[in-house]
């Protein structure tokens, strides 16, 4: 088709390599450009779009159909290089956020625009000239969306997102008030999902981990009392139910230090909308009011079971 071999030109033109100028890769341009086969470069536009919507204009718009799940296809092999080639960029939010989106960098777009006209050659030659910069400005944007952490005394950064903010308040505001000189075993992040992770620690500890098994957000170990603390940073979905305490319990039925379990959440907004399906026994801390403990009944306040 004339407008996909037009975007595997364009592509080729900005250096990317030829994993990056293949057909799935050039729909992908062509939906981020918003043009159909029938439509003129200079028509092309950098609105935000979702994966799915490649998918979708793929199909509608050049009657290809692919399955719903080469979305992690289309997100590694193009999204991914685009990004790190500052042809797009991204809108900050957690990947896992239905609001995730992508769109063309204005540069990227101006010189689609120019595609097939006399501008063409003069153009990209300009384009290139500051391409390297690019790629470091939109670096360096990227950079600048992500949260520094401390971890164990290591800085560190997450990712953008609500749910990233609250593992860092649970990291910096709960455990140096309720569980002093923890060290963190294990944190995840939205992109890198095994952030920290003292695998050697926690087979000490009695842990058998397979890969179908979901940790906690947060796992918390203080020495002094053998206590580990299992916490789920909570804003959308999975508080600590009596069926995530069994999943857990089963998960680590070798352990013999105390168990305590936390449900964090950002605000006093959110613990309400989840507060009939907590488990009992189980703790819940809020970020807003940070000094405080909420405890589920039981004959102890911040102790295992």
């Amino acid at each position: 088709m004339e407008k996909i071999d037009g975007a595997r030109k364009f592509l080729e033109s900005v250096g990317m390599p030829r994993e990056q100028r293949s057909d799935l890769c050039c729909l992908t341009l062509l939906t981020l450009a918003g043009i159909g086969e029938y439509d003129r470069w200079e028509n092309a536009t950098n609105e935000w779009i979702r994966i799915h919507d490649v998918l979708h204009f793929a199909r509608v718009q050049y009657h290809v159909d692919y399955a719903e799940n080469t979305r992690e296809t289309i997100r590694k092999q193009a999204m991914h290089p685009f990004r790190r080639a500052a042809l797009i960029e991204d809108n900050g939010k957690a990947t896992n956020s239905p609001n995730y989106r992508y769109r063309l960098t204005s540069e990227t777009c101006a010189l689609l625009q120019c595609m097939e006209t006399s501008d063409w050659s003069e153009r990209l030659e300009a384009f290139s000239a500051v391409h390297e910069s690019l790629i470091d400005i939109y670096a360096s944007k990227k950079r600048m969306q992500k949260m520094p952490v401390n971890i164990n005394g290591q800085a560190f950064t997450f990712s953008a997102g609500k749910h990233n903010q609250l593992q860092k308040a649970i990291l910096e505001e709960l455990a140096p008030r309720f569980a002093p000189n923890a060290e963190c075993l294990y944190v995840g992040d939205t992109i890198k999902k095994d952030l920290v992770k003292d695998t050697q620690k926690l087979k000490e500890l009695g842990f058998e981990i397979t890969l179908h098994d979901k940790m906690p957000d947060v796992v918390l170990y203080r020495a002094d009392k053998n206590w580990i603390y299992f916490i789920e940073s909570v804003t959308s979905v999975g508080p600590m139910d009596p069926k995530r305490i069994d999943e857990i319990t089963s998960m680590t039925k070798n352990v013999t230090a105390g168990k305590i379990f936390i449900t964090a959440f950002l605000d006093f907004k959110t613990y309400k909308k989840f507060s009939e399906s907590l488990a009992w026994e189980t703790e819940v801390w809020i970020a807003e009011m940070p000094d405080h403990m909420i405890h589920l009944n039981g004959d102890k306040f911040m102790g295992p079971r």
